[in-house]
This record gives C-alpha cells, sequence and structure tokens, in this order.
C-alpha cells in the first residue's frame, strides 16, 4: 500500500470509530480499519487490566482460528508472559521516547512466536495503546502463514494506526460519559428520568410486540422531609443514597430491571419479561429493607404490571397513573407492603377516575385517606 493508500486507510479508521455507538463498535471498528490498513488477516484489540495483570481481548476480527471469538468472554493473558507491554514501554517512556510498535515472526521465539505457530500465522505487528498519558493496551495485527512477513516500515505505519486508535477510543469515553451524565441522577448514581421514558418506551414496545410483561414500582421514601428539617439536608442525602442502594439490591433480582430515582424522594424500578408475582416479590423485599433503614421511614410503595388484570396499556402514561394511584394507597394507608394495581381493584378506578391533563405523571392527593396534600391532583 503506498503513501496515499495508507492516508486513507487512517482517516478510514478514525471516521468508522467516531462513527460507532457504542464502546464494542468502537474497538470493533479500530480492529478491522487496522486490519485493513496494515493488509492483515487477523486483528485484535487488548486491554492492559492492572489489577488483575493480565491483558484481557476485547475483540477479534478478521479470519478466526478455533477457540477464537469475536468478542470473547474472558480471553486474556498475564502480563509477565509479555513482559514488553510493561517493561519496554515504561523503560522506554522512562528514556524520553514515545511508545513504538515492533514485529513478531513465528520462527522467533516467546509466547507471541509460538502463538503464531499454534494460529497458523507468520508474524505480527503489535502497537502499545497509549491512553490520557499511560498504556492502556495493544493493537494486533497479523498475517497468516505463507503470507509476506511485517516489517520495519509496518511497525512505523502500526504505531501511528494505535495512535488513532487511542484518539478514537478517548473521543468515544467522552461521549460514553456524557451519556451517562444525561441518563444518570448525580446524587444516587441511579437511572434519571430521562433513562425511565427511554427504557419504558422500549419495554412497551416489547409489550406489544413480544406480549413481554413490562412492571412499574413507585416508590415515595417517607421521612425525607423530617430528616431535612431536623438533621440537615446533607442527612437527608445520605438516606437518599442509601435507599438507592437497597433499591438497585432489590432491583437486581428481576433481570434487566432499571432502578431510578425520579426526583425528591420519589424513586421507581421498571422491568420487561419477569413475571408480576416476581415484581410484587422484589417490590415487598424493597419495602422490608426499606423498613430497617436508620432515620428514616419506610417507604410506600406502587405496583403496576401488564401481567395483572389492568386492562390495555398502550401508553408509559397510562402505567404511570395505574403505579401512582397503587402508591398513593400505600401511601394513605401507611402500608408495609406494596399495593399492587388489579389486585386491589379500587386502584384502577382511581386512576382512571383522575381528570386528564397534559402531564406524563400525576400524584393523587386529596381524596378519602389523604395525608394531608392538596385536593385534586397536582402535575409532576
Amino acid at each position: 500500500m503506498g503513501l496515499d493508500g495508507r492516508l486513507r486507510a487512517v482517516v478510514s479508521l478514525a471516521q468508522a470509530m467516531a462513527a460507532a455507538h457504542a464502546p464494542r463498535d468502537a474497538v470493533r471498528a479500530a480492529a478491522r480499519g487496522a486490519r485493513l490498513a496494515m493488509g492483515g488477516d487477523f486483528a485484535a484489540i487488548s486491554a492492559w487490566e492492572r489489577e488483575r495483570g493480565r491483558l484481557r481481548v476485547l475483540v477479534n476480527e478478521g479470519e478466526l482460528r478455533p477457540g477464537e471469538e469475536e468478542f470473547p468472554a474472558d480471553e486474556s493473558y498475564p502480563v509477565h508472559d509479555f513482559p514488553e507491554i510493561t517493561e519496554f514501554l515504561h523503560e522506554r517512556w522512562a528514556g524520553g521516547a514515545g511508545p513504538h510498535a515492533w514485529v513478531e515472526r513465528a520462527d522467533g521465539a516467546g509466547h507471541r512466536a509460538a502463538g503464531l505457530v499454534r494460529r497458523g500465522r507468520s508474524s505480527c505487528v503489535v502497537a502499545p495503546v497509549v491512553l490520557h498519558g499511560r498504556a492502556w493496551g495493544e493493537l494486533y495485527v497479523a498475517r497468516r502463514a505463507g503470507a509476506a512477513v511485517f516489517g520495519a516500515e509496518d511497525a512505523e505505519f502500526a504505531t501511528v494506526l494505535a495512535a488513532v486508535v487511542a484518539a478514537g477510543l478517548a473521543q468515544n469515553e467522552r461521549l460514553e460519559e456524557a451519556r451517562r451524565l444525561a441518563f444518570t441522577d448525580p446524587l444516587t448514581g441511579l437511572a434519571n428520568r430521562r433513562a425511565v421514558d427511554v427504557r419504558l418506551e422500549e419495554a412497551l414496545e416489547r409489550h406489544r410486540t413480544e406480549g413481554a410483561v413490562v412492571s412499574l414500582v413507585v416508590c415515595d421514601l417517607n421521612g425525607l422531609k423530617r430528616v431535612n428539617d431536623t438533621l440537615g439536608h446533607a442527612t437527608g442525602d445520605r438516606l437518599l443514597e442509601r435507599f438507592g442502594s437497597v433499591l438497585s439490591l432489590c432491583g437486581a433480582k428481576l433481570p434487566g430491571a432499571l432502578a431510578a430515582r425520579l426526583g425528591g424522594d420519589e424513586f421507581c424500578l421498571v422491568a420487561a419479561g419477569p413475571s408480576a408475582d416476581e415484581v410484587v416479590e422484589a417490590a415487598a423485599e424493597l419495602c422490608d429493607r426499606a423498613a430497617g433503614l436508620a432515620l428514616g421511614e419506610g417507604v410506600a410503595c406502587g405496583v403496576a404490571s401488564t401481567g395483572d388484570p389492568i386492562g390495555p396499556v398502550r401508553s408509559a402514561r397510562r402505567l404511570f397513573r395505574l403505579a401512582d394511584a397503587a402508591q398513593y394507597k400505600a401511601k394513605a394507608a401507611r402500608s408495609p407492603k406494596p399495593v399492587v394495581a388489579g389486585r386491589d381493584h379500587s386502584v384502577v378506578r382511581l386512576a382512571d377516575s383522575a381528570p386528564p391533563g397534559t402531564g406524563e405523571r400525576r400524584r393523587f392527593r386529596g381524596r378519602s385517606g389523604s395525608d394531608g396534600g392538596s385536593d385534586g391532583v397536582r402535575e409532576r
């Protein structure tokens, strides 16, 4: 490949990584772009996990041999088998030089040469990937047996490609962090309302197309105002964080469930797939654990599930209205257990009797058993 071809390959690799929407897509684009640019038959991206002392393969791309998977669950190798990733890099950096790729041949010595022979490959180029000034991992490109062996110019080009990969990974990290912040509650680390809206719409689409059971658990943490007023907001924040941890723990019993803080003292769980009984069981455990939290006064919990007799659920608004009504009933009755729409038939009547409004969620106040709120329905 000539100079123009290599320049086009570099641009193509950068563009492919920039277009990736997830970390997995980014590393796959990096491996594929580097393989094509180097004229290789196989490429891999590996990360150096310092805490484990291992190189973990994130992606294998190209001609895969037996035992190689595109996205391996846990293909990793002890770093002491490949001392160059630590000793070589750090020694070179200490001397003021930058990271540089090198070539390994099947007729050489060491673990990499043995791996080439075992997998029917003639040579490989190993290029350190440096991110934020530290060795992050490596780019590995190999050619099959019988193909031309990589040379010094290939190693120089691989060094350039590794730098492009590092830049792409850094950009992807920034985008992921931005996405995380956009969908995360900063105090508890749980999902936020925006994430709930997205997940619930996805879940209801599964309900419409696959018949999946969709459930929503809405929780109101009791006693937060008293804690804030008497012990200060810092203590109230700690109570919110502790309850968030309990919610996450109970939500983990429901595969794929999303635990979220809607705002203030309100939290929820969104589940798609688990049965209504499983969700109610998790909500009951949540109530029990919340009752044992220091400083708090338990939680009022309402459940609405398409697995119960609640009528057609065509929108997230409908499910929220039902779960809100159930949570209101639990709050008004100071129930130590969750109230479940459809199993308590008055909940469905309560939800359906609320006057129409523009908000997606509504809080039920001022009805029989009220805890002293304003009359009617308050939009939120």
